[in-house]
């Protein structure tokens, strides 16, 4: 089992924030800031309200669909990293994304299991492709679900990371990914403390 995350955040910037943390007004206007043309992390802003509007329901339904699965959220909103070194993101990563965006490798171990979700792929993703339900690439046992650790860790244990052998045929725009949903923060905060004071 891969026993790492990975958080990216823009260069510049604090790890672990949250725009769901904002009024729509202030992540509006952050996002226009944020937004970089033609960048893999970064373009996803260009439509700040549609892209806020979205998001917000997809956490409502990640919250929801978590505590029906014995989840304990202690926040209100998650923060989101991927499992393991993607395959999609290091295919696609780009000059500008590179440029802006630093990452953070934080091990899953700090996590219990009732503090962090899965989806597969990327949530926003994942939510939109069982709304669809394109016969062309949706998985109905893995699209529009909310995992535990124990399951995420059952399929990758059989599976291996998607975009290898499985999860192959998306178009190559979506976020291929397991993403994992940080319920509890203060595992994170405790964690860049720690990584913050080792560094000087």
């Amino acid at each position: 089992m891969i026993d790492y995350l990975i958080h990216a955040y823009r260069r510049g910037t604090d790890p672990f924030r949250s725009l769901s943390a904002l009024s729509d007004m202030e992540a509006m206007h952050i996002m226009k800031d944020l937004y970089v043309e033609e960048s893999i992390f970064w373009e996803r802003f260009k439509d700040p309200a549609q892209y806020l509007q979205i998001r917000r329901k997809v956490e409502q339904w990640l919250r929801r669909e978590f505590i029906a699965k014995g989840g304990k959220p202690q926040a209100p909103y998650p923060i989101y990293m991927v499992l393991g070194r993607s395959k999609w993101i290091q295919t696609m990563l780009d000059a500008a994304t590179l440029a802006t965006t630093m990452e953070m490798q934080v091990p899953l171990s700090i996590f219990r299991e009732c503090d962090v979700s899965f989806t597969y792929p990327d949530s926003m993703v994942s939510f939109m492709l069982d709304n669809q339900r394109n016969p062309e690439y949706y998985l109905p046992e893995y699209h529009g679900k909310v995992f535990t650790l124990s399951e995420i860790r059952s399929i990758v244990e059989a599976n291996g990371l998607p975009g290898c052998e499985w999860g192959t045929n998306l178009p190559s725009h979506l976020a291929n990914y397991i993403e994992a949903q940080i319920w509890d923060h203060e595992p994170l905060l405790a964690y860049k403390k720690h990584i913050y004071s080792k560094r000087g």
